[in-house]
């Protein structure tokens, strides 16, 4: 074993023992997969960072550095991405323009992740975004590479996938392809894992897990307010599940994503807000406000909020009133800000409760946020 490879495996359990201690960490079982997985494998040759600028990106290219300090980049609990608009970051140097199109998640979202899906020996798992790699290398480490099917959306992404997990000793089914249709060849599955966010749960999902599975993913939207949902499949064909309480963040899955937007133009009737806007610039008010107005994307913070549907024109804004308190203006068919008022005063008479105090119901004929329980006040997904 070289200097390389025994730093490689201090550097490897150094990593364990952190996740461990942020209880990111807790079944011995993913740790031991933690502490013999090569990340350095699976994030390529180059990764890249955020700068004080929200468009450019810091490119660090493993030929720019000292193996020692590759390595410990490589094993901080830290998300590095690895394509930008399409694009790796291995062909660039320095500053790079654009939107993150995939990356090597943190570890510890990562297999906080793989706890809460509740994955363990004898079950057959479907995982939805394969990125690098490297979370279907954990699983393959665990179960068995027979038992992971991994599906990635980016033909490039998932070559240089495939190419890790193969030197990495690894050999799982990997599909090429549109992960939200899920792949019936290896079905039925224990357990499905995203690792994107969806804006649903996809239907093809739910025909592709047994009953008694589970599903596990992140729910986003047009917003990007988030929850985590962990559902379990019933023998009638639903699924149904508390979100979770552990705050994770993925990409949107490509087909999810919203429509570009241009500057709107302000006009419409003006009234007093019932709501402070201020509540959209947190997690679980944001995520509420946009299972009020699905359709809207939301621009602005604080005092200055605008939320716009590019589909039908509808607009609304907010802006703080001299003498206390806040206005809105809206315009158009939908009244964007009537629906978030609504449920946010939902919500804050229910004592403002983390999206973990919300649950998801999926059936035949729609997918349902309940608050409370699957009886209380609820919002339709747009499916």
């Amino acid at each position: 074993m070289t200097a390389s490879d025994l730093s490689a495996a201090r550097l490897r359990r150094t990593l364990a023992d952190h996740l461990a201690d942020t209880g990111a960490l807790h079944d011995p079982a993913w740790r031991a997969a933690v502490e013999t997985v090569p990340r350095e494998m699976f994030v390529g040759a180059a990764v890249a960072a955020a700068t004080e600028y929200g468009d450019r990106w810091r490119v660090t290219r493993r030929d720019e550095v000292s193996s020692e300090e590759w390595l410990r980049l490589v094993y901080s609990d830290q998300t590095w991405v690895t394509q930008i608009d399409q694009v790796m970051v291995e062909t660039s140097r320095g500053l790079m323009p654009g939107a993150p199109t995939s990356s090597s998640t943190l570890p510890g979202l990562v297999v906080q992740m793989l706890e809460a899906a509740d994955i363990a020996e004898g079950d057959k798992v479907l995982e939805v975004g394969t990125g690098t790699g490297y979370s279907t290398a954990l699983m393959c480490h665990r179960l068995g590479s027979e038992a992971v099917t991994s599906i990635e959306y980016d033909r490039e992404v998932a070559d240089r996938a495939r190419r890790a997990l193969g030197l990495a000793g690894y050999a799982p089914t990997l599909v090429v392809g549109d992960g939200l249709a899920g792949y019936d060849k290896n079905a039925e599955y224990d357990r499905l894992i995203a690792t994107c966010a969806v804006r649903y749960i996809p239907f093809p999902w739910m025909w592709q897990v047994r009953d008694g599975g589970t599903i596990t993913a992140p729910l986003s939207g047009w917003m990007y307010g988030s929850a985590f949902a962990h559902l379990t499949l019933a023998d009638d064909g639903t699924a149904t599940g508390r979100f979770l309480e552990q705050d994770i963040y993925f990409m949107t899955a490509r087909p999810h994503e919203p429509p570009p937007i241009t500057a709107p133009y302000l006009r419409g009737e003006t009234r007093e807000s019932r709501i402070d806007p201020h509540v959209l610039d947190t997690p679980a008010g944001l995520f509420v406000a946009q299972l009020a107005a699905p359709s809207a994307q939301r621009i602005g913070a604080g005092d200055e909020v605008v939320l716009l549907d590019v589909a039908t024109g509808s607009q609304a804004s907010t802006a703080a009133s001299p003498g206390g308190g806040w206005t809105v203006r809206q315009h158009g068919p939908l009244r964007l800000w009537d629906a978030v008022e609504d449920a946010v005063l939902a919500w804050q008479g229910a004592g403002s409760p983390h999206q973990s105090g919300f649950g998801l119901t999926v059936t035949r004929d729609r997918q349902y946020v309940w608050l409370g329980d699957p009886e209380g006040p609820s919002w339709d997904l747009p499916v």
